[in-house]
């Protein structure tokens, strides 16, 4: 007697036990959390750049300039590098998009306070990106908004944009830099009607399904038993596949008896799920 099973025997293969958890441990220092910590750090180096000289001294403003473009730059790799190499964190989902704004808001107001630009264009800026945040929180629970084309085109323009209103231009450059600004401006408003209208979809998308989605369990029959139907009695042999079905998110509806394939479908949808969640950072 050996104890396996005998349909296993015939097919000449015994399932090994996998491991209880595949996930790795995601160190707090890596390479994504360091620069988005860096480019926290450069948000009071560079309000410090802006107001030195009275706000209008073109050689601090070339240093916060740099001190903008580094910012926006390590923006662009700290989320690639997280998803790339499997380094999200619960630090970097929160941090990351603080660090954006932060860099962004401050750049702005610092500008609208020296009066190089006008402050409604701040506050529709800072109005919009406070206002997705919130969205974004409004409908989590139902689904993510994924960002869009139009988004990371708002984004790269207003990082130009302001980039050049943080230099002190004069000529064409100064007429440039306003053109700039109108278009992501905007890009702006046009992206954040367009998340609006995400929102509210995925909103009722979310509200119709739970509504559709049976709560009710199988009432108990009087002998204090469930009721039994021919498809609960066929399925009871291969419970642990079924347990394969739940954790691989419906993965594991091709499953054998031992419901291996529904189980490497968890492990495989885990991954997509912690790689898309760093883009919700």
């Amino acid at each position: 007697m050996t104890g396996v099973p005998a349909s296993a025997a015939r097919r000449g293969a015994v399932p090994k036990p996998k491991a209880a958890s595949t996930v790795r441990p995601v160190s707090l220092w890596n390479i994504a959390n360091i620069l988005t910590m860096v480019r926290l750090l450069l948000v009071p180096a560079f309000v410090l750049l802006m107001v030195a000289e009275d706000g209008h001294d073109p050689a601090w403003r070339s240093f916060a300039w740099a001190a903008f473009t580094v910012a926006m730059i390590t923006d662009l790799f700290d989320g690639e590098l997280a998803r790339r190499y499997d380094l999200v964190t619960d630090f970097g989902k929160i941090a990351d998009p603080i660090a954006d704004k932060a860099i962004m808001g401050a750049a702005l107001i610092c500008l609208s306070a020296l009066s190089d630009l006008p402050w409604w264009v701040t506050g529709v800026i800072l109005f919009r990106e406070l206002g997705i945040t919130l969205l974004r929180f409004w409908v989590i629970r139902h689904g993510v908004i994924p960002a869009s084309r139009g988004g990371k085109l708002k984004t790269l323009t207003q990082g130009v944009a302001v980039g050049m209103y943080v230099l002190a231009l004069t000529g064409p450059l100064a007429t440039a830099r306003w053109w700039a600004m109108a278009v992501a401006v905007v890009l702006t408003v046009v992206t954040g009607l367009d998340y609006v209208r995400q929102a509210v979809v995925l909103r009722r998308a979310g509200l119709a399904a739970e509504k559709a989605t049976p709560t009710s369990k199988a009432a108990p029959t009087s002998s204090g038993t469930s009721s039994r139907t021919p498809s609960s009695a066929s399925s009871a042999p291969a419970a642990s596949g079924r347990d394969g079905e739940r954790d691989g998110d419906g993965e594991g509806d091709n499953a054998g008896p031992a419901g291996n394939t529904g189980n490497s479908g968890s492990a495989e949808n885990a991954g997509n799920k912690r790689k898309a969640g760093g883009e919700g950072s």
